[in-house]
């Protein structure tokens, strides 16, 4: 999942609030200050991988804490820039994206000049590591942006975005790295895809340009390896990429979806009540879209949800509180 500069803010009305945050309870701060991103559990819920950039590294590096906040350490190299952990079933094993192949040092910021851009630096590829951060084996190694990789427990199947194809793709391939097989293929960037529990469906975020212009600027940015991230639309499908159907249409920046432990509803972020602007919060549907519910009204960038094993916890990475204008956190509220 590509991560976007947590800077998004959005003014919500006191009704919907109301109504949305009763889901959340006992919330709890658990990283203070750096940018934390994109907390994701461990099998047995007690631990948690997410990204972080903090002293002494100058871009994101991968790390594992207790699920109360404690014992945060390095599992990545300290090199290059990585980005996506997810934990395997086996609770020993993580996979996540580094670009550290391609260089010591963090890839070259993305140029504004082109606007609100995410870079989709070629020098990712996808990694197999042990818990305690030794890589065990490179599963990518196509030419080209790999990345954005989550792991279905159940089947052990990982959903990744690639390159490979010349376009942004879902791809499929086994947890070592075998049986790859494209499963999109409509010209646009599609990404931040996670399974269902039961691993027969999928949800992602997707860019699918609409008009003769909207595309030649997509193929451009892509050229320079580069993605406007704020037009996505949440897609959901068969977990082999069948029967895929757009289910927002509110031609804003949605992203960061996630299925409820049943399967039955959709959680994710999107700043839908204000287009263009750097306010995202947490909103709820049905795998149809019906039954738009908001869930937080923190009033800044809130996104990264994902559910604790047993349902009963939510992580997500928000800027509330924060001291410092590029200042993310990692937080967990019980589920009600």
């Amino acid at each position: 999942m590509i991560r976007p500069a947590y800077s998004f803010f959005l003014l919500l009305t006191t009704a919907l609030a109301a109504a949305g945050q009763s889901h959340l309870a006992n919330i709890r701060q658990l990283t203070h200050g750096g940018q934390n991103a994109e907390a994701y559990w461990s099998p047995d819920g007690k631990r948690l991988i997410f990204q972080s950039t903090r002293p002494p590294y100058s871009c994101d590096q991968m790390f594992i804490m207790n699920a109360d906040g404690t014992d945060p350490h390095l599992v990545s190299t300290g090199k290059g820039r990585t980005t996506c952990g997810y934990f395997l079933a086996d609770n020993k094993h993580i996979i996540y994206a580094s670009t550290h192949a391609a260089g010591d040092a963090c890839p070259t910021p993305p140029d504004r000049s082109h606007g609100y851009v995410w870079g989709v630096f070629p020098g990712y590829d996808i990694y197999l590591a042990t818990d305690a951060g030794k890589i065990v084996k490179k599963l990518t190694d196509t030419p080209g942006y790999d990345a954005e990789g989550t792991v279905n427990w159940k089947t052990g199947a990982i959903v990744y975005t690639s390159l490979a194809s010349g376009d942004l793709d879902l791809w499929t391939m086994r947890t070592d790295g075998s049986h790859k097989k494209q499963i999109t293929k409509e010209v646009g960037y599609d990404g931040g895809a996670v399974f269902s529990r039961d691993g027969g469906k999928l949800v992602w975020r997707a860019n699918y340009p609409k008009t003769a212009e909207a595309m030649a600027r997509y193929k451009s940015l892509l050229a320079d390896n580069l993605t406007a991230p704020m037009k996505m639309e949440i897609v959901v499908s068969d977990a082999d990429g069948s029967n895929a159907r757009t289910i927002t249409d509110f031609g804003c920046a949605s992203f960061a979806p996630t299925f409820t432990p049943d399967g039955k509803k959709i959680l994710f972020a999107s700043n839908k009540q204000a287009c263009d602007s750097r306010r995202f919060e947490l909103f709820m549907m049905n795998p149809d879209g019906s039954g738009l519910e908001q869930v937080t009204d923190f009033g800044g960038f809130t996104s990264f949800p994902e559910f604790s094993p047993d349902g009963k916890t939510l992580v997500y990475c928000s800027d509330r509180d924060a001291k410092e204008r590029y200042e993310f956190n990692i937080f967990t509220a019980d589920w009600k």
